[in-house]
């Protein structure tokens, strides 16, 4: 804005500098649907051999999961950007269509639900895929956008920069580093994954395995690809000297990860089984005693099958410690702290003098500072409480509500006592304030929308 002199600018100043961070408008909305197709907790490594079977383990490893160039990058963008190239498309209609119309072709007049198995198998690796009939009807549809769906209809359609979402997004934004804000705004106008600056003259092509419908989009508006991996991890990777191009980093990390499973999967005896039905389910479809590692996510919360449950289904399928003393369950437990929070534990963090408000002294300067009801380092200081808070109180009332230590005997099942395959607060921070590397890791946590009250428990059979 350009002033006449000083004194006109002081003038406007009280106007132009009033607070609208937050304000008393209409009620926060969203847009986009409910499925998160890009995850929302990192990916983790359920083998972890060196502190398990062993690196040099020659045995059969059985999971049980919820061009090598032009192949990882069309595995990317079909994976995370909203618009593909031809060349992408092309593999899609041309080299995986008719593998899934055969089998369509096949179950022509059968009812909705019927239930078909289908196997490729490719040297020593097969994939075997179980759906309903009106599942691989739909897997056919990923493979196609809808008829007469148009670039712009489709830009439309990806509701990622709402004007009535702008405080949503400036208080996430808040958390990021200047670099990073310019990284996330750019791929939110784009939804392309790809370093920044690369060239995007060639995808033209509507993604179909995310425009399935021509009036809406599948994901949260504020879906991110960065919250499926860990932040750490990403930052880390080296990108060249666009060393704070976050986006970019993400693209060559996924990329890395790819190069080296395309180049193991030629010398391996591999095995992919995927089924769609309820998981309660899956049990009377597979093998029993005969899985290495069993990773399930958090259907052992109670919103879903909960803990009983889901150890009743899955540790039947778990190899017994005579076969493989290191055979593991992974349940992730997402809801249990904050369903389990009393007020006080809930709101402790924001007591003067309290134990969680000093870590948070340590990590935010806030020195000397008076904070005003609409202050925007508020949001930080809230934000550091699920970071910093101990909700290891919390945890130590789960075991024995749920009979931890008994009920799963019934089933044949233990929790383990020590963790040997991941952490049992995988995403609490690991360094204390003022250690090397501490602020950094604190900024990654805030920032990176993960909360940390999440914990794994692992399981063994007995």
């Amino acid at each position: 804005m350009q002033y006449y002199n000083s004194e006109c600018q002081k003038s406007h100043k009280a106007t132009r500098k009033r607070n609208s961070f937050v304000g008393d408008g209409p009620q926060q909305v969203s847009y986009g649907g409910r499925k998160y197709l890009w995850g929302n907790i990192p990916a983790i490594d359920v083998l972890q051999l060196v502190a398990n079977e062993g690196e040099a383990s020659g045995e059969k490893l059985r999971l049980l999961f919820a061009d090598f160039d032009a192949s990882a990058d069309c595995i990317i963008h079909v994976w995370y950007s909203a618009f593909l190239r031809k060349s992408d498309l092309d593999i899609l209609q041309q080299r995986i269509r008719p593998l899934i119309e055969e089998v369509c072709h096949k179950l022509t007049g059968k009812s909705t639900d019927k239930l078909l198995a289908k196997t490729w198998t490719y040297g020593q690796r097969s994939v075997r895929l179980v759906l309903q009939k009106s599942a691989w009807d739909a897997l056919l549809a990923f493979t196609d956008k809808p008829k007469d769906l148009t670039m712009e209809q489709a830009r439309t359609l990806r509701t990622t920069l709402a004007e009535d979402r702008m405080d949503f997004r400036n208080r996430h934004l808040w958390f990021q580093t200047p670099s990073h804000r310019v990284a996330m705004v750019r791929f939110r106008e784009d939804g392309l994954l790809l370093p920044f600056g690369a060239s995007q003259v060639d995808f033209q092509q509507p993604n179909p395995t995310m425009f399935q419908d021509a009036e809406s989009w599948p994901m949260k508006d504020d879906a991110d690809p960065l919250h499926g991996w860990f932040s750490k991890e990403v930052q880390e990777t080296s990108n060249g000297p666009a060393s704070d191009d976050i986006y970019g980093k993400l693209f060559v990390h996924t990329q890395a990860l790819l190069f080296v499973f395309l180049g193991r999967l030629p010398g391996l005896q591999a095995s992919f089984q995927l089924f769609q039905m309820d998981a309660s389910d899956v049990p009377g479809h597979l093998e029993a005693g005969s899985y290495t590692r069993i990773e399930v996510s958090n259907i052992s919360d109670t919103g879903y099958l909960g803990i009983h449950r889901t150890l009743g289904c899955m540790v039947p399928l778990l190899q017994s410690p005579t076969v493989n003393r290191h055979a593991t369950v992974i349940t992730l437990v997402m809801n249990a702290v904050e369903e389990n929070l009393t007020d006080l534990e809930r709101f402790s963090g924001m007591i003067p003098g309290g134990a969680t408000w000093m870590r948070t002294l340590r990590y935010l300067s806030l020195t000397n500072r008076q904070l005003e009801p609409k202050d925007p380092v508020i949001f930080k200081i809230l934000a550091a409480q699920d970071c910093l808070a101990n909700h290891g109180v919390v945890f130590s009332r789960f075991p024995l509500m749920f009979k931890l230590s008994e009920a799963p005997r019934i089933v044949g099942a233990a929790m383990k006592d020590e963790h040997t395959v991941i952490e049992k607060w995988p995403f609490r921070l690991k360094l204390q304030p003022g250690q090397p590397g501490a602020q950094a890791e604190f900024n990654r946590l805030v920032g990176g929308g993960v909360p940390s009250k999440e914990f794994c428990l692992e399981w063994k059979r007995v």
